[in-house]
């Protein structure tokens, strides 16, 4: 039977990838949750401020942090505010398949 020293290096440098690989996902989903709260609380900005007469685009907009406000789109059609938001990402085309939409809708008072 031969020597089995270093099999634990050895376990170690082939599982690394896998781990890594994990922890990116795992990363990867949670910036996807966190740009979906993002454009909740942007999407009910613009609602609120579209009630008060405002420009609803700008409210949503001016709701989301610096690093967002290049990777969201604000539509506005009668009363609901649309906001789509792609989450930080390394790669783009992981971003833009995890992009969020979300939309909040603004009633008249009566």
């Amino acid at each position: 039977m031969g020597s089995e020293r270093g099999q634990a290096s050895v376990e170690l440098v082939a599982g690394l990838p896998a781990l890594l690989l994990a922890g990116l996902l795992a990363l990867q989903l949670l910036a996807a949750g966190y740009a979906l709260t993002l454009a909740d609380g942007a999407a009910e900005a613009g609602a609120l401020a579209l009630a008060s007469g405002r420009p609803a685009a700008n409210a949503a907009r001016d709701a989301l942090p610096g690093w967002a406000k290049d990777d969201v789109s604000v539509a506005v059609n009668g009363g609901r505010v649309t906001v789509r938001l792609r989450p930080p990402s390394p790669l783009r085309s992981v971003a833009n398949r995890l992009e969020v939409t979300t939309s909040a809708v603004a009633r008249p008072e009566k």
